[in-house]
């Protein structure tokens, strides 16, 4: 097993990505920023000067149309930025893939598949020790059963459960968000701080039971309409984020802690909502160890769509004149044992993290301290200046 990272078109693209409208942003380094570009026939258009950012293409009255119109130069086929996209087979003259987005707002749903749910449930009730997890999941399957998937929130039928579980002491924060009328919705990263496929992704070193969420993650306009969508990596703390729920911020956004790629597909005639509906989205974990995990999660499942989903985080309460980006949750809930019995799953440095599904590619990423990781320093402002100077805004 190796911990280096091999990028290539026939793994990371699509299944059928020559009628997919892919979207994504790569880093130039002759102008030292970055570049919207768009994908056609395995080469890479810079089209920076239609679009100077990833939020102009989302805010289009049909960004597919947009996109596919747009006038630009070629940087380079995308076989050969990917394989300069990894650091350590990079050529820091030549171009390479970064998260395609720019100004957007990262944001997460929590808690929206049952599996989810009761894992969460778990870690509250383990207080972060991973050692009394299996007995405490015994103990509330055995309450709440298996399922809860068929269960809408905010139904009759989920404000009886909940009922039941306070009789019963069971009741807890989690089960709100997940069976109750309103969703858990909370920002994952600010804009611009996500990394792409092939970069190295972020672990707090305070952390010893943690794990990587596998999502879909949809494309939101300001307008609220959802345009596309990508992968992401929700990396979580299990052991912070069970000490107290107010953690959150500090098990979620970490340096490096939130991947999203490789490509945004917009919806256009051949992709749209519903395929996002249909996702099954896999997950590997390869460790240098010779550790391998495997794991699904299938978007079937979701207790809540993805539309109700962004209603709750978008509207007339809550504004977001750049758009969001919004991972979905995950069904995927790893309770494998890694180093020995009732352990459960945590990572180690130098995990390789593959989150795939035909209809969008995968997006790979190595798993290292955050603060091994390459600093988060080119933000809002950096971009703005670094356009202005190019002679790309209007």
């Amino acid at each position: 097993m190796t911990d280096q990272i091999k990028l290539e078109s026939g793994t990371t693209l699509p299944k059928d990505h020559e009628r997919a409208t892919l979207l994504g942003r790569i880093w130039l380094p002759s102008v030292e920023g970055p570049a919207v570009v768009a994908l056609r026939d395995g080469q890479v258009w810079d089209v920076t000067k239609t679009f100077p950012t990833v939020r102009d293409v989302c805010e289009q009255a049909n960004p597919a149309a947009a996109l596919a119109a747009a006038r630009g130069e070629v940087c380079g086929t995308v076989e050969e930025i990917l394989r300069n996209t990894p650091p350590a087979q990079r050529n820091v003259k030549a171009p390479w893939f970064i998260a395609p987005l720019d100004l957007q707002a990262i944001k997460a749903a929590g808690v929206t598949f049952a599996i989810s749910m009761l894992e969460r449930v778990i870690e509250e009730r383990a207080r972060g020790n991973p050692d009394a997890a299996a007995e405490i999941r015994a103990e509330i399957t055995g309450i709440v059963g298996n399922e809860l998937h068929k269960l809408k929130p905010g139904s009759p039928e989920a404000q009886r459960l909940k009922a039941h579980l306070i009789e019963r002491g069971a009741w807890s924060q989690y089960l709100e968000v997940g069976i109750g009328p309103d969703a858990e919705i909370f920002s994952k990263a600010p804009p611009m701080a996500a990394v792409g496929t092939g970069a190295d992704a972020g672990l707090h070193r305070m952390s010893s039971w943690n794990n990587p969420e596998p999502e879909v993650v949809v494309v939101v306009s300001s307008a609220g309409k959802i345009v596309g969508a990508t992968l992401g990596n929700d990396v979580n703390l299990r052991d912070v984020e069970g000490r107290s729920a107010l953690l959150l911020s500090k098990a979620k956004d970490n340096n490096a802690s939130c991947a999203i790629g490789p490509f945004i597909r917009l919806f256009d005639q051949g992709f749209s909502l519903d395929d996002v509906r249909r996702m099954e989205v896999t997950l590997v974990v390869e460790g240098s160890d010779g550790f391998r995990m495997k794991g699904l999660s299938n978007l079937a499942m979701i207790s809540r769509d993805p539309e109700d989903l962004v209603t709750q985080m978008i509207g007339r309460h809550h504004q977001y004149p750049d758009g969001a980006v919004l991972f979905l949750g995950t069904l995927f809930a790893p309770v494998e044992d890694r180093d020995a019995p009732g352990k459960g799953f945590t990572h180690k440095i130098d995990d390789i993290v593959t989150v795939a599904t035909p209809q969008l590619g995968a997006l790979v990423n190595r798993m290292r301290y955050s603060d091994e990781c390459p600093p988060w320093d080119f933000g809002a402002g950096h971009l703005m200046r670094n356009l202005a100077r190019r002679g790309v805004l209007s």
